[in-house]
């Protein structure tokens, strides 16, 4: 996908690699530490890994193993020849070091696999992980993708996050200064955030150091707590329509530095997992859909960025 509207991810990419880079998830078995016990053992309200990892990601396999199922898995896309292994089930800064090194090591020593990109949570990266990061990024491509997912305390607070948006600055802001490229990923339209303050996270994401920026609509998975609350009364969580996500997409859009890279606006969990919202649509299509209206409101990235 090519626009000027919005610097895209293949854009971004294309300034550390000159052919095309393929995702290959992989999950390590880490834990979290808001659901063994250190912070909590409920977890967040939303989340159920299972949702979104991929069946080749089968806790046991070892890294090799999953890397080798996950390049099967892409065999029908024979324009890719690097790989970027995605470590992204759980917290997967949430080891000792010697451990992390390992993994990541074994990662990177597969043919084809030019780096990494490292799913965690902002409270999982104390300095001695970002020391590690930093020197493999001397060597590879290393994101760190942080799971910021708001940035209002008494959000993070109502879904069980156990950190709030100050640890989030602290963790990009050390990894920024460490010269660690940062991702981080906002969940939009959780409970009790309406447009005007999902317009203030995206303020402040614009004036943060993250080189990455990855949108997720609100979607409520089955066994999960959240799911409950939904489940029991459906007007005590509102969800966006497709056409109201797609317009605070763009919204958001426009407000952010235009430096940042916008990975994705959406993300689907399978129709097994998910109980709503049901857009009938591909990722594909809602792309389409989304540059057709950024198209016919004249916007583009950082239109409204204020420095």
């Amino acid at each position: 996908m090519k626009t000027a509207s919005y610097l895209t991810y293949p854009t971004f990419m294309r300034r550390y690699f000159s052919e095309r880079v393929q995702k290959i998830s992989v999950n390590p078995g880490f834990s979290c530490p808001n659901r063994d016990g250190k912070i909590s053992v409920g977890g967040c309200t939303f989340c159920n890994n299972s949702s979104f990892s991929p069946d080749y990601c089968l806790q046991g396999d070892s890294i090799t193993e999953q890397v080798k199922k996950g390049l099967q898995f892409f065999a029908h896309k024979p324009d890719y020849k690097q790989f970027i292994v995605y470590f992204q089930s759980f917290s997967n800064t949430y080891a000792p070091v010697d451990v992390l090194q390992k993994y990541y090591n074994e990662a990177l020593s597969i043919e084809g696999v030019v780096g990494l990109s490292i799913g965690t949570r902002p409270d999982c990266v104390p300095q001695e992980v970002l020391e590690l990061l930093a020197d493999l990024s001397k060597k590879h491509f290393i994101l760190l993708e942080l799971g910021v997912e708001s940035t209002h305390n008494d959000t993070l607070q109502r879904i069980n996050r156990g950190h709030d948006f100050e640890t989030s600055v602290d963790a990009i802001c050390r990894a920024h200064n460490m010269g660690i490229l940062t991702a981080a990923h906002l969940i939009i339209g959780l409970p009790g955030e309406d447009r005007s303050k999902i317009l203030e996270s995206a303020d402040k994401m614009a004036h943060l150091p993250i080189d990455m920026l990855k949108l997720h609509q609100l979607q409520i998975i089955k066994n999960t707590a959240m799911a409950k609350q939904f489940l029991a009364d459906p007007s005590s969580i509102p969800l966006f329509s497709c056409d109201e996500y797609i317009d605070l997409c763009i919204d958001i859009m426009e407000r952010l530095n235009p430096n940042i890279c916008i990975e994705r606006f959406v993300s689907q969990s399978p129709d097994t997992w998910r109980i709503a919202p049901n857009w009938q649509l591909k990722n594909y299509e809602f792309v389409h859909r989304l540059e057709a209206r950024i198209k016919e409101r004249g916007a583009f990235q950082g239109r409204l960025f204020q420095i």
